[in-house]
């Protein structure tokens, strides 16, 4: 199975990768609406556990400076992602990644929107250049979100993820497990609660 070939997504190279998509189909007179609604959960990333449920990763936006904010993001920002279980004590728990373009793509059929992350060193740590996350600097998450005439798309598209061995030895057992687990599909199947949640206007 190969990777999907979609615009603005990262060329897989080596390592693992995933395609993980949700589709709903709406009346053409709701789609403006119920994408609005879509845009707004998208961008709200310090809100996205709540549409995943408690069990799944916290995120939480920082600026460049590495300041909490609660806005919308933008390229240069950084996600701080607590995922459940122990996480890298230099990083304080917490894995990193920053957000490298934020793209939109429109035309007479479809409006797209994209969100590049890949990982990071922790920007509190001014001192440490060391990527504070489970995959290596190689890796890249891609966020994406269209509407079509007939139907909501999410997706988490991701490429090139290989443990991050730039590490402690324990953090190293502990990037090799975790990593392991997202390229065995564990982490798919997590995405796909969120893709899932997105488009879940009940």
């Amino acid at each position: 199975m190969k990777p999907k070939s979609i615009k603005g997504v990262p060329r897989q190279i080596s390592g693992g990768f995933h395609d993980t998509e949700s589709e709903k189909q709406f009346a053409p007179e709701l789609l403006p609406l119920k994408f609005e609604i879509l845009k707004r959960r998208f961008f709200m990333i310090n809100h996205w556990q709540s549409y995943c449920g408690s069990a799944f990763a916290a995120f939480k936006l920082y600026d460049s400076n590495a300041g909490p904010v609660d806005r919308d993001p933008q390229k240069g920002d950084f996600i701080r992602i607590d995922i459940p279980g122990p996480g890298e004590p230099e990083a304080r728990g917490y894995d990193w990644v920053e957000i490298l373009e934020i793209c939109y793509y429109q035309d007479s059929f479809s409006e797209t929107i994209m969100m590049i992350c890949k990982p990071s060193r922790d920007p509190k740590n001014k001192k440490s250049s060391h990527i504070a996350h489970f995959y290596s600097s190689k890796a890249t998450s891609t966020f994406m979100i269209s509407k079509t005439s007939s139907h909501l798309k999410t997706a988490v598209y991701g490429r090139n993820e290989s443990p991050n061995f730039k590490a402690k030895f324990i953090d190293v057992i502990r990037n090799l497990l975790v990593a392991a687990g997202g390229i065995m599909g564990i982490a798919k199947i997590q995405w796909k609660v969120l893709t899932d949640g997105f488009l879940d206007f009940e």
